[in-house]
């Protein structure tokens, strides 16, 4: 392990700082009281239906692949722009949001617009100080209000490609947007967002890790922000601030039947789950052979989307802090060993379909709510790999929908991600 340098201490001593203002988990409860339907879940924009590999006509009920994310309706993306076109205000979420992350103000979104996570976190006050669109109340968004504007009708770019071509992970119709710049000698895919949400535990090098969100590929994922894939320094981020009342707290409610409501969202859940792993296909299987038996009184029950199940994850937990799950205590989670051989959580599968840029939608979205494992070589040696928690329990990332996960014995990509395939299922259903 590297010693820790000065900037290691002051951004732990920040850190600490922040943990106060980050998401603060969840509120349970066991009565039956009204709560606050302040978080309400915006679709994730999917009408494409996919089997394991490629698109296909959406299927009927009882047929393979059925009940995916496009055969549900949500709560569909709604933005209004500002009449200076300086920000957006969604109209499902309540927030408003800057609509370029031009933080230069050059006209042109590239490297120079990114910010370290000290330098992030005196933006907003710099918008203040400006009345930025006539307002003086913006915020670094936390992990959960920045997913909230996640487009799943983009395309995972991977490591190359042409951004003229490509479809990001957002609403270009609405919020300005820029993939890596290559000619600062950055990927395609460098387009993380920051979030004001630090990882309770730590990734990697055992360096302070803040959640953000990538517009370019499609996940969640915690970044170490000291010492980076690319060598010593901080890493740097994309940052578009946000203001309005405060999004993403849940409101939950035992029901003492199996169930557990989040009056916040207007979703239940079941409150244990599948007890065992599978594939993405069988995954689909088993919520629709749980309603065929009326599971917990209850006929239309569906595997969450990807919006919907992140909106569960309570980001002041993780397995090496709380020994838990990032989930309220409320819900029970399947124990498993995870790739390094130790006691961890699962993941769990979404109905959304991971799409590619290559055209080949064999992918699909899971929530880690254990740690985000990978194999990885540490950047100061090559001779060293080894299984980590690369990016935190509460990151979102994409197995293969079917396989053989002994194929992927170190992972996969860059961080080598580890690939299982056999993900867990929670289920859910509109509580009205």
């Amino acid at each position: 392990m590297l010693k820790r340098t000065a900037m290691t201490r002051l951004i732990l001593a920040a850190a600490a700082a922040c943990l106060s203002a980050c998401d603060g988990g969840s509120s349970s409860s066991d009565s039956g009281s009204s709560g606050d339907p302040g978080y309400p879940i915006v679709d994730t924009g999917q009408t494409s239906c996919f089997d394991d590999a490629s698109r296909v006509s959406c299927p009927a009920a009882s047929a393979p692949f059925y009940g995916q994310d496009a055969q549900f309706n949500g709560n569909q993306p709604s933005y209004t722009l500002s009449a200076d076109g300086l920000t957006v205000h969604d109209n499902v979420t309540g927030l408003t949001w800057q609509k370029s992350p031009d933080t230069s103000g050059d006209g042109v979104i590239n490297a120079l617009d990114k910010m370290t996570w000290t330098q992030a976190q005196a933006r907003p006050a710099a918008l203040n100080a400006s009345l930025y669109g006539g307002y003086d109340d913006w915020r670094l968004p936390t992990i959960k209000e920045l997913y909230s504007l996640i487009d799943f009708t983009g395309s995972d770019v991977g490591p190359v490609g042409d951004p003229a071509t490509l479809i990001p992970f957002i609403e270009r119709a609405y919020f300005d947007f820029g993939y890596g710049d290559t000619a600062a000698g950055e990927r395609i895919i460098d387009a993380q967002f920051a979030s004001s949400t630090l990882y309770v535990s730590t990734t990697m090098l055992g360096d302070p890790t803040l959640f953000g969100v990538n517009f370019a590929d499609g996940r969640i994922k915690g970044y170490d922000l000291v010492n980076t894939m690319s060598g010593p320094g901080e890493f740097v981020f994309y940052v578009r601030c946000v203001r309005g009342a405060e999004y993403g707290r849940n409101d939950f409610v035992d029901n003492d039947d199996g169930t557990i409501t989040d009056r916040a969202t207007g979703l239940m859940w079941t409150k244990g789950d599948s007890a065992q792993g599978l594939n993405w296909r069988e995954a689909l299987a088993w919520a629709e052979a749980k309603n065929a038996e009326n599971y917990l009184g209850h006929n239309d029950w569906r595997l969450p989307n990807a919006k919907e199940l992140q909106s569960i994850v309570d980001y002041t937990r993780s397995p090496d802090t709380t020994h838990s799950a990032a989930i309220d205590p409320l819900f029970l989670c399947t124990g498993v060993t995870n790739e390094a051989g130790n006691a961890d959580y699962p993941f769990y599968w979404t109905s959304t379909t991971h799409m590619s840029s290559t055209g080949v939608d064999a992918a699909a979205v899971y929530i880690a709510f254990g740690r985000a494992m990978g194999y990885m070589t540490a950047p100061w040696d090559p001779t060293l790999a080894a299984w980590l928690d690369v990016h935190g329990a509460g990151a979102q990332r994409s197995d293969p929908k079917e396989g053989n996960p002994a194929d992927f014995p170190h992972g996969r990509g860059p961080q080598g991600d580890a690939i299982r395939i056999y993900n867990y299922v929670r289920l859910v259903r509109d509580a009205q």
